[in-house]
């Protein structure tokens, strides 16, 4: 074949060039007509982000600023578009969350959304896996361990390797599952997360590598994957196999994260690779709200994440629809003085409402009786128990307020932790008092009994039985032999020194038992330096009585059980004030908000003091709390409060409100009635 010329293709395209016109369909020419009016249905931020165009997009959702409507709004106007809802993937931290927005979703836009991909991280890497896990040895029929399970192979394994024979006690299976599950998902060595939060076990450092590396093979061996596996496998599958990656990344083309500042980083390694081919991904979330760092979260994913997708848009969403603007005015300033963040300015329509209100008492006490005094006040002026709640940082700062709660008839529900009566180390110290007090007490003698080593239930029956009969019990007890002869003679002597001094107040009793109970508490609890701190502050409790029997009968007074949480109160009576921790208190809303304890080495807590980033998390946490209020909002602290933990004597509110100015708060100084000095004790009512 004889080829043109070089210069015939010049040639040919100096002669005159017709056109020919590619027509568009008629939905490509004219854009889609759209179902929703999302103009009328959103405010100008939310339209913005619920409108927006492909590729990153960064959604900043204040507190109380409509983020679940955004999200619902998102996933209509994708499929409203003419996206393929099999396409739409929404990632959340709960099954509950993602069905309520598709259900939502599905009320704008109709069956289409059903074809949407939601659901939890957890759940969708274990359909994926089980759809592609092959190409890195993992099975379809793979089995999934639960938390139970998971803490019985890891026994098992620990078993098989000669670990439950060590001199010097070894962390219980649940502490090393805790471990091993924070090291996944934070994506750091198993050594610096013992170094750094379970430094007590650093000696066995080697035995739990060795044992970690153990139960990693023993789960290979048999096709089981823990929790955290699902995760861990996912993000290695999309890592090492590139031909995968690019078919899950096809397939889910438009991906939505909710709640992505409480992402560890395994779960935002995960997501980048999922949107590697198209980067359609919106996050949305609340950097000022990123406060689980405990359970491995992190908020340098979110601050990060322009970052990671170039070209991210960031929306701001700052309208408020919860609370009123002098206590939007708080939280901004607040949340201004953080180190690092995304700035924006909470507003609302809200104009009107009663500033915050920073109350000083002059004790715990002081704070517990206004607490209570203020509820029953606003009760009778219309507002609901179940519209009221009492937030603080940690579970041990409200075992007060539950007393004094009891006291007044007012009912209550404890979220997050445990009522003060109910935790073990609580109930083991007060078993010793009791058995003082009341030497017939058969469930406390038992309790204190169990606790000896090698005392079983069976010998604990055997000792009960043998001091029943006896009229010297204490002696009786010193002169028991065999494997628990020692620490039965020590428990003689600790209870008979009690009961041979009638004139000890509670606090001295408490002070005793606890040097007695210490070595036994660190043999019976892995997290004993935890359950310390909470001892410290029964001690606190018990300086404000007189008498040892005031003290155990207020400390029995059990507040009403069952849970009224989803329930709607038929009757006044049925109502329930809530009690929670704030880490519990997260997305959830009342009309009226106390926060306890803001004093500077309670909240923010004395150890963080020491690190930044634990010192910013503790400023988030305070601002959650905040955002908390509809209308009514009280900071309270008391002062002249001895920190037994770092030998410091607490009087000052937290360096969190140092930057807020007078006009921002009303402050209030406690007194008696009758102009007496602002302290109390319970023995004078």
């Amino acid at each position: 074949m004889v080829g043109l010329p070089n210069n015939s293709f010049a040639h040919l395209m100096e002669r005159d060039t017709k056109t020919y016109v590619l027509k568009r369909l008629v939905d490509e020419a004219v854009p889609r007509k759209l179902s929703i009016d999302y103009a009328a249905a959103l405010n100008s931020q939310q339209l913005a982000a619920v409108t927006a165009g492909e590729g990153p997009s960064l959604v900043i959702a204040g507190a109380g600023s409509g983020k679940t409507r955004t999200l619902v709004y998102r996933v209509a106007y994708l499929i409203d578009s003419g996206i393929d809802p099999s396409q739409i993937l929404l990632l959340t931290f709960t099954r509950k969350s993602s069905q309520e927005m598709l259900d939502r979703a599905g009320e704008l836009i109709g069956v289409r959304s059903e074809r949407v991909r939601g659901g939890t991280f957890h759940s969708v890497a274990n359909m994926l896996l089980r759809r592609y896990g092959r190409s890195i040895g993992l099975e379809p029929g793979f089995t999934i361990l639960d938390r139970g399970d998971a803490e019985d192979l890891i026994a098992l394994v620990r078993s098989q390797l000669g670990l439950n024979e060590k001199d010097k006690r070894f962390p219980r299976k649940g502490t090393i599952a805790e471990m091993f599950s924070k090291s996944e998902n934070t994506l750091r060595p198993l050594a610096e997360i013992v170094v750094e939060e379970f430094d007590h076990f650093s000696d066995h450092l080697d035995a739990l590598e060795q044992l970690q590396r153990g139960y990693q093979a023993s789960k290979r061996q048999r096709q089981l994957v823990d929790y955290d596996d699902l995760l861990v496998l996912l993000r290695r599958l999309v890592m090492e196999d590139e031909g995968v990656r690019r078919t899950i990344s096809s397939l889910y083309r438009y991906i939505l994260v909710d709640e992505y500042q409480d992402t560890n980083r395994l779960q935002a390694d995960v997501v980048r690779h999922l949107a590697s081919t198209h980067h359609n991904v919106m996050v949305v979330g609340d950097d000022a709200q990123s406060i689980y760092a405990f359970r491995g979260a992190t908020f340098k994913n979110i601050m990060e994440f322009p970052a990671l997708f170039p070209g991210t848009i960031i929306y701001k969403l700052e309208e408020n629809y919860r609370s009123t603007q002098p206590i939007l005015n708080l939280a901004n300033t607040i949340i201004e003085a953080a180190t690092e963040r995304y700035s924006k300015h909470l507003f609302t329509r809200k104009l009107d409402g009663p500033l915050p209100v920073l109350v000083e008492a002059a004790g715990e006490n002081a704070q517990s009786r206004f607490i209570a005094q203020k509820i029953l006040e606003l009760r009778e002026e219309g507002v609901p128990l179940s519209e009221m709640a009492v937030l603080f940082r940690s579970s041990f700062h409200s075992f007060d307020l539950e007393i004094e709660l009891s006291r007044h008839g007012l009912s209550f529900i404890k979220r997050g932790g445990v009522k003060f009566i109910e935790t073990a180390h609580v109930k083991d110290l007060l078993a010793h008092m009791r058995v003082v007090a009341n030497p017939l007490d058969a469930v406390s003698w038992h309790r204190v009994l169990m606790l000896v080593e090698g005392v079983g239930p069976k010998k604990a029956q055997d000792v009960m039985a043998a001091l029943v009969k006896s009229d010297k019990p204490y002696h009786a007890l010193r002169e028991m032999t065999g494997r628990s002869g020692k620490g039965l003679k020590d428990l003689a002597l600790t209870l008979e020194s009690l009961a041979g001094s009638g004139d000890l107040r509670p606090a001295e009793q408490v002070n005793h038992i606890y040097e007695y109970y210490l070595p036994i508490l660190k043999t019976q609890y892995d997290d004993y330096p935890k359950r310390m701190r909470d001892l410290d502050h029964l001690q606190t409790i018990a300086e404000g009585y007189q008498e040892v029997e005031t003290f155990l009968s207020d400390l029995a007074l059990e507040p009403p059980d069952g849970s009224a949480a989803g329930v709607e109160a038929t009757d006044r009576d049925d109502e329930r004030l809530v009690l929670s921790t704030i880490h519990s208190a997260k997305g959830l809303e009342w009309q009226c908000v106390f926060v306890i304890w803001i004093v500077d080495g309670r909240f923010p807590s004395v150890y963080s003091f020491s690190e930044d980033e634990g010192l910013e998390e503790e400023r988030r946490l305070f601002y959650v709390s905040v955002t908390r209020a509809k209308r009514h909002l009280y900071l309270t602290y008391p002062i002249n409060v001895f920190d037994r933990g770092s030998g410091m004597i607490l009087s000052k509110p937290s360096r969190f409100l140092d930057p807020v100015s007078p006009g921002q708060l009303d402050q209030l100084v406690l007194m008696e009635e009758g102009g007496r000095a602002d302290w109390y004790s319970r023995d004078d009512h």
